[in-house]
């Protein structure tokens, strides 16, 4: 479970550390992410052209990773998108040899990740039928297609937890108890 705000005391850190604790309640077992409490540099630096020596951190996560069957991301969207820290996460540690491989002489790729799912856990200030029928659901599309699809892991579910702005303490009671049960399936 990656928290991708941050600030690990956000209610989408609530978010995520709720869904940890329903798969683990169902016998799963889970490594949760604050991304806020990593150390890393979340710029790739010279893009793919030299290699940029890996944090300690992102050794861990990509272990993390590699290990796991289902990966899930939890963070807020921000001007559409994903926060400027999960960007720089996934630009540093799903790389080449790691998350997928171009194969020489041929325009194709390797998908080094293939057989893993993801759900996503969004969080927004926007209703959720303007984010999808408006908006087209730019950070859902972008996950599915070009970071995790580019990767071969297979989007499976999307969550959105919205208007976060307005809601009082029952509304966040009610997404915390759906954060769980969706952990326990």
């Amino acid at each position: 479970v990656i928290d991708g705000h941050p600030d690990p005391g956000s209610f989408t850190a609530s978010i995520a550390e709720t869904y940890a604790q329903g798969a683990r309640a169902a016998g799963h077992e889970v490594h949760l992410l604050h991304l806020g409490e990593l150390a890393f540099d979340p710029v790739l630096h010279s893009g793919f052209r030299s290699k940029q020596p890996l944090e300690p951190d992102l050794v861990a996560a990509q272990a993390a990773i590699q290990r796991a069957d289902h990966v899930v991301l939890a963070f807020p969207l921000w001007w559409g998108g994903l926060p400027a820290l999960l960007k720089g996460f996934f630009d540093r540690t799903l790389l080449p040899g790691f998350a997928f491989r171009y194969r020489a002489g041929h325009r194709g790729w390797d998908k080094l990740l293939t057989g893993k799912t993801a759900r996503l856990l969004l969080l927004t200030d926007t209703p959720s039928w303007v984010y999808r029928w408006i908006y087209r659901s730019p950070a859902t599309r972008q996950l599915r297609l070009q970071i995790l699809g580019f990767c071969g892991i297979k989007l499976v579910g999307s969550t959105h937890f919205a208007p976060v702005i307005h809601a009082d303490g029952a509304r966040r009671a009610a997404w915390l108890s759906t954060a769980k049960r969706l952990g326990t399936e």
